[in-house]
């Protein structure tokens, strides 16, 4: 008994302590059904662990897709879909590789998961703009140059997109920079993408 006060705690005040929080947790799984029922609808609402089936807004269109909860919206895009505009490369929301639009802000496909986006307009870069009619940023990044490699151009893409569109022709290159902060290129273009989103500005009606 001595030991044990020297340690702070007796075997007495260990299950003393073990028996009220027991007693606490028999209350509270004796709550009434109606009771029970509210505290559930008032919760977060739970899915899975197994595949769940959600419908997405994308580009306009309603695709409905099977999904794990811990599926990203990344994945569910690239691999359900097969809209892969959207890059993964650092899975981390480091690079801006995976850059879409939700709701019309710019955002890491790779950092949500893909129930999150449920009932939201999710955009990517095959929304902006086609082969046989791309969008004033698309031809713009065509005729500067603006890409090596091409992995991140989905990305600058949409982050420069979204800077016309809210700056239109009063677009400054400070703006471009700032919008554009969360993108990386490794081929080193950047000098080329504000000319792109600048040039493309310009033409704005």
């Amino acid at each position: 008994m001595a030991d044990e006060k020297r340690r702070g705690v007796t075997r007495r005040a260990f299950f003393r302590g073990a028996g009220v929080a027991a007693a606490a947790g028999a209350l509270l799984g004796e709550m009434p059904a109606f009771a029970q029922d509210d505290a559930k609808a008032a919760g977060p609402r739970t899915q899975g662990p197994g595949p769940v089936t959600i419908t997405l807004l994308v580009n306009g269109q309603k695709r409905e897709v099977s999904v794990e909860p811990r599926r990203t919206l990344l994945d569910a895009l690239r691999v359900n879909l097969d809209i892969t505009g959207a890059k993964p490369v650092c899975d981390r929301g480091t690079c801006g590789a995976c850059t879409i639009w939700l709701d019309g802000t710019p955002v890491y496909a790779c950092t949500i998961l893909a129930v999150e986006a449920e009932g939201r307009a999710i955009t990517t870069v095959e929304g902006l703009g086609t082969v046989e009619k791309p969008s004033a940023v698309q031809k713009a990044f065509w005729r500067e140059d603006a890409m090596q490699c091409g992995f991140c151009t989905p990305g600058f893409v949409m982050s420069t997109t979204w800077a016309v569109n809210k700056y239109g022709k009063d677009l400054t290159a400070e703006q471009v920079k700032a919008a554009t902060a969360g993108n990386l290129c490794r081929c080193g273009t950047y000098p080329h993408v504000v000319r792109a989103a600048l040039a493309a500005a310009k033409e704005r009606p």
